[in-house]
């Protein structure tokens, strides 16, 4: 008969070997490693979701992604540069620009992804060939998006704008009105609830895509128009950090054939890849 404590000390050594040999089969496989993180600030639509788009293909670059969404244009570039976010996308390069200068920030654009097109979209009409006399159109009333949506309806030839106008256009710049359409202005992000009350309506698409009426969608700005090429959304990083391996990965998934599928599947014309 074995002595007690000698069959207890046999027993222990036996499960502290079979232990040890468990946790070395156990030992995590390089998939099974945590990756680091790249932590990217989006406006929800379709910024948020065009990012989610890519989440497979940054983990095959080695990153995974985590998405911080804000409503408002301020708080991303805050957070951004006190380095509590790697990235953030959101904006377009004037509207950085303006913001760095103005807040003595130093961020930069990485790349740019998409264009989101001002659209024409109908609401107590829908037809644009037959343009009642003195219809009323509403359209942003900040100065950037106001000249994109008069440069926009000169396009169709319901007004023509005073030569040199360009991005700097207000309704004090329209030249000729054959039909007396009445440009009415209003916040751009309260114009989907103007389309009952007006003809028709210049919505930003980010702002269409929330209202859900895309449907109602005549024509948008040509993507390879002024505005196209200066108002395109960018990845913004802090200053110095563009070529970085984590913003290299960011910018690659980004600009990938899946997101590209995604985004012209997606939102029609409403936002067009610029990449």
């Amino acid at each position: 008969m074995k002595h007690p404590v000698k069959a207890l000390l046999a027993a222990l050594c036996t499960c502290s070997l079979l232990l040890s040999f468990g946790c070395a089969n156990s030992a995590p496989t390089d998939s099974e490693k945590s990756l680091p993180t790249i932590k990217v600030g989006a406006s929800p639509a379709p910024h948020a979701e065009i990012l989610e788009a890519c989440r497979a293909v940054l983990k095959e670059k080695g990153y995974e992604l985590e998405v911080v969404p804000f409503t408002d244009y301020i708080m991303p570039n805050v957070a951004l540069d006190s380095g509590e976010l790697d990235a953030n996308f959101f904006q377009h390069t004037p509207y950085l620009e303006e913001f760095c200068a103005s807040r003595k920030t130093k961020l930069e654009a990485a790349a740019k992804i998409h264009f989101e097109p001002l659209g024409l979209y109908g609401g107590k009409s829908s037809d644009l060939e037959n343009l009642p006399d003195g219809a009323e159109i509403a359209v942003p009333n900040d100065p950037t998006n106001e000249a994109r949506a008069l440069q926009l309806l000169e396009s169709t030839g319901i007004i023509k704008l005073r030569d040199g106008a360009g991005l700097s256009a207000t309704v004090q710049d329209i030249a000729e009105n054959p039909h007396n359409v009445k440009i009415l202005e209003a916040e751009a992000a309260q114009l989907p609830r103007t389309l009952p009350d007006v003809d028709f309506a210049v919505i930003n698409g980010n702002y269409a895509i929330d209202a859900d009426i895309i449907d109602k969608l005549l024509l948008t700005e040509d993507p390879e128009s002024e505005a196209a090429q200066t108002f395109a959304n960018v990845l913004a990083v802090q200053e110095g950090k563009s070529d970085t391996p984590e913003t290299k990965a960011l910018v690659e998934a980004l600009t990938s054939d899946t997101v590209r599928e995604f985004i012209e599947k997606t939102y029609r014309n409403t936002v067009v890849p610029v990449f």
